[in-house]
């Protein structure tokens, strides 16, 4: 058994990639400006209000869903 699988246990899922982590970043601020060009008819169109679509531009890049870096 490697040694990685040692220190992390056996159902540990593996780290992505650096390469993946920075493209799923920059997906995500990405995401974060296009939310914020949404005008009140279209962010009701996907459940949001003018509030969350705020609070949502305004978090930090390297805060990608998880799914993303799968």
């Amino acid at each position: 058994m490697p040694l990685a699988a040692l220190i992390r246990g056996p159902l540990a899922r593996p780290r992505p990639a650096p390469l993946a982590r920075l493209l799923a970043m920059l997906a995500a601020a990405r995401s974060h400006r296009q939310l914020g060009r949404l005008d009140d008819r279209l962010l009701r169109d996907v459940g949001l209000t003018r509030a969350d679509a705020r609070r949502d531009t305004g978090l930090p890049p390297w805060n990608a869903p998880g799914h993303w870096l799968r």
